[in-house]
């Protein structure tokens, strides 16, 4: 009876060493390993499949509660300060109402190790669960929202924050303090299946380990990483195109519907979306461009905002076909930031300051007299004609926050478009003329004042009126998304997401 036992015992382990144990990064995509925690009768498998960029987790055991745990885990060590998003469900109907999956941070992979967890039940219930030390019952801070599928945990210090929300929404946040975990943790996607006796599956996607600002960095000095993504604005699948570790800046959509360009380090680059290669588009002397750029509705030329090259004039807005070249210069003055074109080609709209007032102009794209269309104190900016010419977006403070405005192309008929909780900035309007995507920050960010490197939302809405709907849940802010970058196909989106190198 015991040499059967054993031989049992080793059967069980070979096999969960054929499912997990070889796994390599490229199995696991953004993850290093997996690992089945605490007592499991049948092993758990974690995948990736990089064209849907999905992964899967299964796993077995009996729950995550008192002082042991069991439950598979695909994991990665992080150290420091840290953002997990993901977006995920259970498949199937399952067996128990309280099987379970989400984001797992750990101090080793132990059963009665400390952790924290940010938890989606079967039943739709929805906790932030954590262990203070090795061996201590679990306890649990419940969340008023049932059944999310967009799931984040952050950690700032000992500090953890667990944001949840039906795609679409905004989120719902509570936190635990003082939880003393170790300064590098085991983080990772995890499955329960809260019966030791089946295996749970659940699918993940738009997965993102995210390192955020620290304490010391200077805004507009320090700059952390940056992933160039496109996204379907109707799924809210997203993918990452293109990662550096520099400052890359809003990217626009290219007509061809094949390339993004995009600024970084005062330079213009297209990127082809085959070979995500970048290469530089010359500009001449014009070499400090900025995240105000533009493409002309007929794609062949790249309207600019850049630093004059006697260092003269911070932003000035220049013409250069798509190709590069010698820029012209259009504005005389500036500061003059670049925000669109009409669709016939013949004005440019930007937002300039003039006698210390920051308002919307539009000036011949051959250039000429700019015409002033707003005129209240305070900041307007992000001006963008409709694909039919006829209005023109923009965000304005006016109200006492920033919201989205339209106007008529003469600058009559000034409009507010929205009204919420949220600071929302940049109105692009959809190739096809009936959507509307902005950047969102929250309360905590000064209504004109759009920064790098906060927790933010994309939200869309129909041009013809309605509700704000969340189709990202992005670490970013300037820069993300401050120029028209809708595919030409009016279905997908190009921004910028931001983190830190992960070591």
């Amino acid at each position: 009876m015991q040499f059967k036992t054993r031989s049992l015992r080793c059967l069980l382990a070979l096999a969960a060493w054929a499912v997990a144990g070889p796994a390599t990064a490229q199995t696991l995509g953004i993850f290093d390993g997996q690992s089945d925690v605490g007592s499991i009768l049948h092993p758990g498998t974690g995948t990736f499949n990089p064209a849907s960029t999905v992964y899967e987790v299964s796993g077995s055991g009996s729950n995550i509660w008192f002082g042991h745990d069991a439950f598979h885990m695909v994991w990665k060590k992080l150290k420091g300060d840290f953002i997990l998003q993901a977006r995920g469900r259970l498949i199937g109907k399952g067996v128990e109402e309280h099987r379970k999956f989400g984001w797992m941070v750990r101090n080793d992979l132990d059963s009665t190790a400390a952790m924290a967890a940010a938890v989606v039940h079967g039943s739709g219930l929805t906790s932030l669960q954590y262990r203070r030390q090795a061996g201590a019952d679990v306890e649990e801070k419940k969340i008023d929202i049932s059944a999310p599928d967009v799931i984040q945990l952050e950690r700032k210090g000992n500090t953890f924050i667990m944001s949840v929300a039906h795609f679409g929404e905004t989120y719902t946040t509570i936190q635990v303090d003082s939880l003393n975990l170790q300064e590098e943790v085991y983080v990772g996607l995890f499955v329960c299946a809260h019966n030791n006796n089946v295996l749970e599956k659940a699918d993940f996607d738009n997965v993102r380990l995210i390192i955020p600002a620290g304490k010391d960095l200077v805004p507009y000095h320090d700059y952390l990483g940056s992933s160039i993504e496109t996204m379907n604005v109707f799924s809210g699948v997203r993918k990452v195109q293109h990662t550096e570790n520099r400052s890359l800046q809003a990217p626009n959509w290219m007509k061809d519907g094949k390339s993004l360009i995009y600024n970084a380090d005062g330079l213009m680059y297209r990127m082809d979306l085959h070979t995500l290669r970048p290469v530089v588009i010359p500009t001449g002397p014009v070499n400090h461009n900025n995240n105000d750029h533009v493409l002309s509705f007929n794609g062949q030329m790249l309207g600019l905002s850049a630093a004059s090259p006697d260092g003269k004039t911070n932003s000035v807005v220049y013409t250069v076909p798509v190709t590069g070249g010698t820029p012209r210069q259009i504005t005389p003055t500036g500061p003059s930031y670049l925000h669109g074109w009409s669709p016939d080609g013949k004005w440019l709209v930007f937002t300039g300051q003039r006698n210390n007032e920051f308002d919307i102009y539009k000036v011949p794209s051959g250039g000429g007299t700019e015409i002033r269309l707003t005129n209240t104190p305070g900041l307007d900016d992000g001006s963008e004609y409709s694909p039919d010419g006829k209005y023109i977006y923009f965000n304005s403070v006016r109200s006492g926050s920033m919201q989205l405005w339209r106007m008529d192309a003469d600058g009559s008929n000034q409009v507010e478009i929205t009204r919420d909780g949220y600071n929302n900035w940049f109105a692009h309007i959809s190739p096809d003329g009936k959507w509307i995507v902005c950047l969102s920050f929250d309360k905590d960010v000064r209504p004109d004042d759009h920064p790098f490197y906060k927790h933010v939302y994309l939200r869309m809405m129909p041009v013809t009126g309605g509700d704000l709907k969340v189709i990202a849940y992005l670490y970013g802010g300037q820069g993300s998304i401050n120029t028209p970058s809708w595919s030409p196909d009016s279905k997908k989106i190009a921004f910028v997401s931001n983190s830190g190198e992960i070591k």
